[in-house]
């Protein structure tokens, strides 16, 4: 059974049936489930949760949802305890959240299991998103399972890995000319004129939740205990706000103590609309053109802007922004010291967090946990420059001159 009681308005309160609908009809403001959490906790606990199936789905009983599930195999990806970037970085207990391992290679798969699970559920054939990448790859990967068709709408300037990674799928991919934004105001126009499931629009409020799991999960591996600092990439600021609600759920379910997490939100410089709203000390998000490598990451205007900031304020957490050549540097270093190959928006996770050390806002003894969404096959021009070959030829005379003091006996 579901614990859901109504969507509700993040900004006036207004309660709403829980239908695919997203916004506020009366102040336009965002929609969001909320739950019977009277209820639900006389029906979780630590024992339960723990013997449920190896993926988000043992939360089930935390989530928007009624009927059998379409799942892939997503969630309870590895908390990594990273001792040599800890050391490289001066962190006696970092650990990595690698949620490069889901089937599609990024978070997206948490939220997307949720939504078209809901699309389903609302009696949607078809059902469609707009991306910069990863959840365009979800929900085509989803929607093959669930035999539903799909529409995926990208930026044209998508990085390749991630145009294969989406078209093996199979399903409609437009990609439209224009940025992130362009995308969006696109989707929002076609989502009125058609019956469509959309995955982060119509859909949006339980899409939401998926990434919720992220939170539950990492409270359940470090012991059931929230960590001290949470180190995560913003694009919209769905992500970040949701981590904050999964370790807050469990707490006021009394699967954990109360929450004590400072909360630090990381973004490319070439497009930090909240990074730059922190600095400024303003909950108010002024929308940037995006200008970054980090694509995944690349929204100008995040619809969840405010909200971000709201929980790295009230959280006693910053904001951090890096430059592409920075994120770069934190790829290669993931990479070198914990063989994690990550995506851009993980080498702004990586340099954001090595930032936040440096500054000593992230002190030396914290319990931090640093959030890897995406897999760096999905960006490999980013660090392309890392191939330099030895070239010898097929004799072991060319070995060694060619390696000459290089070969360690």
């Amino acid at each position: 059974m579901s614990y859901v009681r109504a969507l509700s308005c993040r900004k006036c309160g207004r309660e709403y049936p829980p239908e695919p609908i997203n916004l506020c009809d009366f102040c336009f403001s965002p929609l969001e489930v909320v739950y019977d959490y009277k209820s639900m906790a006389k029906a979780v606990s630590r024992e339960n949760l723990s013997s449920g199936p190896a993926s988000m789905w043992r939360y089930r009983d935390l989530l928007p949802v009624e009927s059998e599930v379409v799942d892939i195999g997503t969630g309870f990806t590895p908390l990594v305890k990273a001792d040599n970037l800890g050391r490289e970085l001066g962190l006696e207990q970092l650990y990595i959240k690698n949620d490069c391992l889901n089937p599609t290679y990024s978070f997206k798969d948490r939220v997307v299991s949720v939504a078209i699970t809901k699309a389903r559920e609302f009696g949607f054939e078809t059902v469609a998103c707009a991306s910069t990448g990863n959840l365009a790859a979800s929900v085509a990967a989803h929607a093959a399972q669930a035999n539903m068709k799909s529409y995926v709408f990208v930026a044209s300037d998508v990085e390749q890995g991630k145009l294969v990674g989406i078209a093996i799928y199979d399903p409609v991919l437009i990609a439209v000319e224009g940025s992130y934004d362009d995308v969006n105001r696109l989707c929002t126009k076609v989502a009125e004129s058609y019956n469509w499931g959309f995955i982060n629009i119509n859909l949006r409020p339980y899409y939401a939740e998926g990434s919720k799991t992220l939170g539950y999960e990492v409270a359940e591996q470090l012991g059931w205990r929230a960590p001290e600092c949470v180190v995560a990439p913003a694009a919209s600021g769905l992500l970040f706000t949701r981590i904050w609600k999964g370790l807050d759920e469990f707490s006021m379910l009394g699967l954990i103590e109360p929450v004590n997490t400072h909360m630090y939100v990381t973004q490319a410089a070439g497009s930090s609309p909240i990074v730059n709203a922190f600095e400024a000390g303003s909950l108010h998000v002024h929308p940037v053109k995006p200008n970054t490598i980090a694509k995944s990451i690349a929204i100008g205007n995040p619809a969840d802007g405010y909200y971000a900031l709201r929980v790295a304020r009230q959280s006693g957490g910053a904001a951090c922004a890096v430059t592409d050549g920075e994120l770069v540097a934190g790829m290669k270093l993931l990479a070198q010291t914990e063989g994690i190959f990550a995506e851009t928006a993980g080498g702004v996770v990586v340099a954001g967090l090595k930032k936040l050390v440096a500054s000593g806002a992230i002190k030396k003894g914290e319990l931090t946990v640093a959030f890897i969404t995406g897999a760096g096959l999905k960006t490999q021009e980013a660090v392309s420059d890392v191939v330099r070959p030895l070239v010898i030829k097929p004799t072991l005379e060319s070995f060694k001159e060619v390696l000459g003091e290089r070969v360690v006996v």
